[in-house]
């Protein structure tokens, strides 16, 4: 089954990674991960994309295991020496843990309908005391706003044929409630909102 993901994979490195904006958020994101992911650990990047995520953090010593529903996304991030598996993060439960952390950037887990499910089974995988960091787009975004884009004011919208959710606050805090919050950081202009949990 194809994605939207598989025409944008080509692309998206240069339209998005290696963009200003997408450099610049991307660097902050790392600037916190890096404090949770330290070398030596074995860590679930959920939705990884390119790769991008991934080679960053084998770049520090910490060993990734990656999953992506596009096969595109997954064939160029093998190409780049990253172990990924295509997967969807709906079936995280055929994957096998323990992990010592996970991570989900840039907008992943929006475009998974049943946010609290994937909590749960993050919850199976990544063992007690373990991190867990998800980057989504929130329901409010400023920059979408001031270009008078107006679907972020829906909690729910579809793009190119794809459900995508834009779960509040509350809602990311009661489908992650096996984790506990430690940190909550707007990223850019609220373009993104990266959340850092501990496993309870």
């Amino acid at each position: 089954m194809t994605t939207p993901f598989d025409k944008l994979a080509a692309e998206y490195d240069v339209s998005w990674t290696n963009s200003r904006n997408g450099r610049s958020q991307r660097n902050a994101v790392w600037k916190e991960i890096d404090q949770h992911f330290p070398p030596g650990q074995r860590v679930l990047d959920a939705g990884c994309g390119t790769g991008e995520d991934a080679l960053h953090l084998m770049a520090r010593g910490v060993q990734v295991d990656a999953i992506d529903a596009s096969i595109e996304m997954v064939r160029i991030a093998r190409q780049r020496g990253v172990a990924t598996r295509r997967l969807r993060i709906e079936d995280l439960n055929e994957l096998e843990g323990p992990y010592d952390g996970a991570l989900s950037n840039f907008g992943a887990l929006n475009c998974v309908a049943d946010l609290p499910a994937c909590g749960v089974q993050l919850a199976r995988l990544v063992r007690p005391g373990g991190k867990l960091a998800v980057c989504l787009m929130p329901l409010l975004c400023w920059s979408e706003l001031l270009r008078f884009e107006l679907r972020r004011l829906r909690p729910h919208v579809v793009w190119r044929g794809m459900p995508v959710q834009y779960p509040s606050h509350a809602e990311v805090i009661r489908a992650f409630s096996q984790f506990h919050l430690i940190r909550k950081r707007s990223i850019a202009l609220r373009d993104h909102c990266l959340y850092v949990f501990g496993r309870l």
